[in-house]
């Protein structure tokens, strides 16, 4: 009995040894701690401003159509005996060009009752003025005191003359009428759809076809009420020269796996604001749109949707930054000489998506944090990374 009572007085030193000693180590670790050192301010990225003139552009979009668009009618009634073959849809033509003929021998037959119908005439006027000479011949010889003009034949011979003017007006007519028995070309064009072929009998109303004029082009652009004040547009009515104030354009598209970009020009806007979406169209005017140039670029197509870089105002001194640097109160956090944030009132001119321009509370040199804070003070200490400014 005794060798078991010995083992638990051991066992009860030995426990009682451990925690002590667990105690003073403990205790001297809290004396052997290292000291804590405080946090380092946050880094930011700042850009330094420096004042530039800014280009204000306005962006739009559109699709191109043609300035002049015809629907091709004849002006006398027939059969039609020829059609051109440029008279196609796409086909080109020029001004002049024959583009259908009808049946002429009707207006033929009418030119030669027209030539009887002057021949006769005339000859009834010779007539009346030979005999107007023998009558005043006559009046002369046995005559007394004014003679009534119609013992002298005037209106006998004023009658002849009229109906002989008229019977030139009938040839003259006729004339016309068989020059236009074959329709021309309006103008250098391009053929929109064909509506007619041989054989068909057609009437000046009848609808032959559809043209456009290509020496033209024009895309409505749709621009903002708050944008317009970044162009420069002559308000009210303009002269007749104020097409050389008016804002140039940039036309940008895709076409065959490219892009190509065509120089235009605003050369008038549309009467009225639209209401539901407080937007005024202009027409930017493209000159030859088919032309060659030399460029190598597509023809500019009717149809097309293109973008729009319309040149506006230039603004002197001010200061472009991220809009994401822009804060809500138009804001915005500079970096003083200390390395510490201010944050400062700004005048916003115009905030983009990716830049906000300002004309106003800001000065050269200044730093402003481009960084996105999650917390940001007025005065808080921060390590500054100068970027480059934004272009």
């Amino acid at each position: 009995m005794k060798r078991p009572l010995l083992k638990a007085v051991v066992a009860v030193i030995l426990l009682g040894g451990g925690l002590t000693v667990a105690a003073l180590i403990m205790k001297t670790a809290d004396d052997t701690s290292p000291a804590s050192e405080p946090a380092p301010p946050p880094l930011v990225r700042v850009i330094t401003l420096t004042p530039r003139d800014v280009t204000l552009d306005v962006a739009s979009q559109g699709t191109v159509m043609p300035v002049t668009e015809s629907v091709l009618s004849p002006q006398v009634a027939g059969r039609v005996e020829w059609v051109s073959p440029m008279l196609r849809a796409g086909s080109f033509f020029d001004a002049g060009e024959p583009l259908l003929r009808i049946d002429p021998r009707d207006y033929e037959l009418a030119i030669v009752r027209a030539e009887a119908a002057v021949a006769q005439a005339d000859m009834r006027v010779a007539g009346e003025e030979s005999e107007a000479r023998v009558a005043r011949q006559e009046w002369d010889l046995i005559g007394d005191g004014e003679a009534d003009p119609l013992v002298l034949r005037v209106p006998q011979l004023a009658e002849a003359r009229a109906a002989a003017r008229a019977a030139r007006a009938e040839r003259q007519r006729a004339q016309i009428d068989l020059a236009r028995s074959e329709v021309q070309a309006p103008y250098d064009g391009r053929v929109l759809s064909r509506d007619v072929d041989v054989g068909q009998y057609v009437m000046p109303s009848t609808v032959l076809g559809r043209l456009m004029a290509i020496d033209r082009a024009e895309v409505r652009l749709p621009v903002p009420d708050a944008e317009l004040a970044f162009l420069k547009l002559p308000m009210g009515r303009p002269d007749r020269d104020g097409l050389a104030t008016m804002p140039t354009v940039t036309l940008t598209t895709e076409f065959a796996g490219q892009r190509w970009s065509w120089p235009a020009r605003i050369v008038r806007t549309e009467a009225q604001i639209e209401t539901r979406t407080r937007m005024l169209n202009l027409v930017a005017e493209v000159e030859h749109p088919y032309g060659d140039d030399g460029s190598g670029r597509p023809p500019l197509e009717s149809g097309l949707f293109v973008q729009a870089t319309i040149g506006g105002r230039t603004v002197r001194g001010a200061f472009v930054i991220p809009r994401s640097s822009l804060l809500a109160g138009d804001r915005v956090i500079v970096v003083d000489a200390d390395d510490r944030l201010r944050l400062r009132a700004v005048e916003v001119l115009r905030a983009g998506r990716e830049h906000a321009i300002l004309t106003g509370g800001l000065t050269r040199d200044d730093r402003v944090c481009v960084s996105m804070l999650e917390i940001a003070t007025d005065g808080m200490q921060v390590r500054v990374q100068v970027e480059a400014d934004v272009r």
